[in-house]
């Protein structure tokens, strides 16, 4: 019999084609934390809800289109589309559309709605495009609730509800107005529907439990603030908020959380997903001394700047279980960085990996490849001050531009050439396509990126260090991902 829900949340995700083989054991699998989020909010308004996580599930479009026809009786289908790296909202949007194209043609009167990054860049487009009723250009809550409860009073107009695009029969109505941010988050989404979601399906990343690899699952990603302040010019994640912005969950709800994790669903290994984790000293000092009063230990990893590394927070974040940091390095060219505004010298980006290290804590590096004014020599000078750097572990990305950010609309005026697919966003794909600039082609900015990769994790000195605070076995595990070489249909033909 069919589960009767106010709302059913749908996760899209197709690992294979966003990550290849690399998603069969090295990447996460993630939480989809939006939607737990979202179902949280909708059950503190009194209704119910049910999580559908398609790529944890291991579940094809088919199989979740079908499971959404018949496992359950909705009033709407909501479809959260987010990535678990902060820009990758759009690769995730070729599996949202087939699932809901799927369902359209199982029972046409189902009701879907789109929200996430790339909807809320792009609503008229998704709209467009989408096999949807509804698509939310803005944060989400109030959006969904406005539907749902429309919905059940047999409304067929939705000019009330902020932040909506619907179809009025053949017409694109668009959206009167935003909807306002959440300000007050304890209140108002108090709680992460974990009961909702496959907890023994999650695992960590490979890197961030180097040593212990045998202790990848359980897993959990979770907020302790919404948005960012910053205006990073290839990056979206502000784009359902409409703006820079900043909101917190005070420390004991976000320790609550984790207590609730780890006596419930014994989870120790947690990412914090916020785009700027170390940015209020006070939010993460409290949190750290919260955490340190519990008895259990816990392995957590953080995204943070260059330039909010507090000296004073790095031993009590260590601590408190924090035992990697990433940080956006991005280049070692200033003109690149400036251009991307990340505004920050090179020794500037020594010193703070030197000190994170020297307070116990891990970082990954994160560089990027193929920015606006980045050069041939450029992108090797970034793989030289990665080189010199030597993270524990690092990223290397090529430039995207993803809709919401501000290269997407370079690109547009520019009339540069962007991928024929949304999936082609993935950074992983087989299709891939990165931004070309000026200076180098998209294929150029690719093969660099790869063979970047490769040299980094090949370096002697690397695998040396590798050895010394890891072990041999973490060193084995490395070498076993460099002979992973992903195919890439841009590089099947030479590069001129």
């Amino acid at each position: 019999m069919a589960e009767k829900v106010d709302v059913l949340l749908i996760n899209p995700g197709d690992t294979r084609q966003i990550y290849q083989s690399l998603g069969d054991q090295l990447s996460a699998i993630e939480p989809p934390v939006y939607a737990g989020l979202f179902a949280g909010y909708l059950r503190h308004k009194g209704l119910t809800a049910a999580i559908y996580d398609t790529p944890a599930l291991l579940s094809s479009a088919e199989e979740a289109a079908r499971a959404a026809c018949t496992d359950f009786q909705a009033t709407l289908i909501v479809m959260p589309v987010y990535g678990f790296q902060p820009s990758a909202s759009t690769q995730n949007m070729g599996s949202a559309g087939r699932i809901a194209r799927l369902i359209k043609e199982q029972d046409p009167d189902r009701k879907i709605l789109m929200t996430g990054t790339h909807p809320a860049a792009l609503p008229r487009q998704t709209l467009e495009e989408e096999a949807v009723d509804f698509v939310c250009d803005g944060e989400g809550p109030h959006t969904i609730l406005g539907v749902v409860q429309a919905l059940r009073s047999g409304a067929t107009d939705f000019a009330n509800v902020p932040a909506l695009w619907w179809r009025d029969g053949q017409k694109i109505v668009p959206s009167r107005g935003p909807a306002p941010l959440i300000q007050d988050l304890d209140q108002e989404m108090p709680e992460m529907a974990w009961d909702l979601l496959p907890m023994e399906r999650y695992r960590a990343h490979n890197w961030h439990c180097f040593g212990h690899s045998n202790g990848r699952t359980p897993y959990a990603s979770l907020y302790t603030s919404l948005g960012c302040p910053f205006s990073c010019n290839f990056c979206c994640i502000n784009a359902p908020f409409g703006k820079p912005s900043y909101r917190m969950w005070s420390p004991h709800k976000v320790v609550g959380w984790i207590d609730h994790l780890v006596e419930h669903y014994g989870v120790h290994n947690i990412k914090f997903v916020d785009e700027m984790f170390l940015l209020n000293k006070r939010h993460v000092g409290t949190l750290c001394d919260l955490l340190l009063q519990r008895d259990y230990t816990v392995n957590i990893w953080a995204y943070a700047r260059v330039d909010t590394i507090y000296d004073e927070l790095l031993e009590k974040l260590h601590a408190a279980g924090c035992n990697w940091l990433a940080l956006g390095i991005e280049s070692a060219d200033s003109t690149v960085r400036d251009g991307a505004h990340k505004s920050m010298g090179n020794s500037e980006i020594t010193q703070a990996v030197q000190r994170i290290q020297k307070a116990g804590i891990h970082v990954l590096g994160n560089y990027m490849f193929g920015l606006p004014d980045d050069t041939p020599a450029r992108m090797q000078d970034t793989l030289d001050l990665a080189t010199e750097l030597n993270c524990e572990f690092a990223n290397f990305y090529s430039a995207m531009a993803y809709p919401g950010s501000q290269l997407y609309q370079t690109a547009l005026q520019e009339k540069r050439a962007l991928p024929k697919e949304w999936s082609h966003f993935s950074q992983h794909a087989y299709a891939t396509m990165p931004l070309a600039n000026q200076h180098c082609t998209s294929a150029e900015i690719l093969a660099f990126r790869d063979k970047a990769w490769h040299s980094y994790f090949t370096n002697p000195r690397y695998l040396e260090m590798v050895l010394g605070k890891f072990g041999p076995q973490v060193v084995t595990e490395i070498q076993q991902m460099t002979r992973l070489q992903l195919p890439r249909q841009l590089l099947e033909q030479p590069v001129p």
